[in-house]
């Protein structure tokens, strides 16, 4: 930052200095978290002596709050790998099922943005393809924060629901799946070379709710990268050039996540993550009948509170999917 042209290079400028603010942050809280340890433990020695027994009450909940903030430094230093620090798409995808599946495919959407609504983090729709009735078919999201992609990056994979349906006269139980696909936001810096003539580009009539604002233009853009298969699409833009570009831009990223995957040799994980949406694949189940309970398959954490869950309180089941990959 010392440097006489450190400030003409704008993108570089703004990277180094989100990191230094990280790492501000670590070092800040670190700094903080050891002075109100001494401090406890002053407190605590005097109120052994004059036999306090309120003030020692006091001492186990200031305690508590000390290990919460010790804690959240931690994860932030497991957040460490190359793309961790960058922003995300995800993806979701309602598997066979119908109406069910949609609606499902709808509610962890909302989860997600009401986890990232929590972290006070920027959420933004890229694209979206409604249910026949209810819910939706398939949704792309943008979420921008710190560390987002390092929080999320685990969350790739299918995701199973077993409930009473509302939208079943008999009120009979039923499951349902979705697939969600969590990939980093390629930052400026990181060169991902495309080739034109790898590319399909196809353009069709946005959906929308209709009236005035009705998009009438073929703008919305779908781009298929041959080689790899990988399809993205965004019609959340009027202008057809906004909309190939955040195409251009999701498909850098759908291409560097499967290098990052390639370099952590978990190709075979990756498949299975994008195998069938349905039975056997799933790598959480959130279970509202005849019990209520969530648990992640691949940790066996659990929780008994799934409106919670669904209600974006996510942050136990991704600290634990972090724990277990360092």
């Amino acid at each position: 930052m010392l440097e006489a042209n450190f400030w003409q290079d704008k993108e570089n400028s703004k990277k180094v200095i989100k990191e230094k603010k990280l790492f501000e942050d670590l070092l800040n809280t670190y700094k903080v978290s050891i002075e109100k340890l001494s401090d406890l433990n002053d407190l605590s020695e005097l109120a052994l002596e004059e036999k306090n027994v309120s003030v020692q009450k006091e001492l186990l909940q200031n305690i508590k709050e000390l290990r919460t903030l010790v804690k959240k430094n931690e994860i932030k230093c497991f957040l460490s790998n190359e793309a961790d620090s960058l922003d995300c798409y995800i993806e979701i995808h309602a598997g066979a099922g119908g109406t069910e599946s949609q609606d499902w495919a709808e509610m962890l959407r909302r989860m997600y943005l009401k986890w990232a609504d929590q972290k006070n983090f920027k959420s933004n729709l890229i694209s979206e393809h409604k249910g026949d009735e209810a819910g939706i078919k398939s949704s792309t999201i943008k979420v921008e924060g710190d560390y987002v992609f390092g929080w999320l990056r685990k969350e790739s994979g299918i995701h199973r629901l077993v409930r009473i349906s509302p939208f079943d006269s008999g009120a009979r139980r039923h499951t349902s799946f979705a697939s969600i696909w969590v990939y980093p936001v390629v930052d400026e810096n990181i060169n991902i070379e495309i080739i034109e003539k790898d590319l399909r580009i196809d353009t069709y009539r946005s959906s929308g709710a209709g009236g005035q604002h009705v998009n009438t233009t073929d703008s919305a853009v779908r781009i298929t990268h041959i080689p790899s298969k990988i399809v993205v699409q965004c019609q959340n833009e009027r202008s057809q050039h906004k909309n190939k570009e955040t195409c251009m831009n999701m498909l850098k990223a759908r291409l560097y996540d499967y290098e990052i995957k390639k370099k952590e040799q978990q190709n075979q994980n990756t498949e299975n993550s994008k195998s069938e949406i349905g039975w056997g694949h799933q790598i959480r189940s959130y279970v509202l009948q005849p019990y209520r309970l969530v648990k992640d398959n691949r940790t066996n954490f659990e929780s008994t509170s799934p409106d919670k869950v669904l209600d974006g309180e996510l942050d136990e089941f991704l600290e634990q999917s972090l724990y277990q990959i360092r």
